[in-house]
């Protein structure tokens, strides 16, 4: 079983790379941008403390205009997209966006149900 899990788990994140190396350069989609920072806080539905914290420091230079992070909780297939929201703030140069994303995945036959919250910082030129 953890077998089957772990090639699941590679065959999602080779699928998420492939996905960037196609998706079109984040300095192409934002010329202005500068720099990013994106700082996550995942939560159990209706949890208030948060489960796990996390910073990107994203390479402008070099990032996919692509905003995909992978369900915290190991057993669970779910994803938090963010590009849309994302990319529309940075194209009207908000320096800071605020947003959240509710898990859909699926966990142990349930829906997951995760809620993440994201806070973006960006300078422009």
């Amino acid at each position: 079983m953890t077998n089957r899990r772990q090639s699941e788990a590679s065959l999602r994140f080779e699928g998420r790379r492939q996905r960037e190396d196609d998706a079109p350069r984040l300095l192409d989609e934002v010329p202005r941008l500068e720099s990013l920072r994106v700082e996550f806080e995942e939560f159990i539905q209706g949890g208030t403390v948060p489960l796990f914290t996390h910073t990107r420091i994203v390479v402008v230079a070099r990032a996919p205009a692509m905003f995909e992070v992978p369900c915290s909780e190991a057993a669970c297939d779910g994803v938090h997209r963010l590009t849309h929201e994302l990319l529309r703030g940075l194209r009207s140069s908000h320096e800071q966006l605020h947003g959240e994303s509710q898990c859909l995945g699926v966990r142990n036959n349930e829906t997951c149900r995760r809620r993440m919250h994201y806070t973006a910082l960006a300078r422009y030129r």
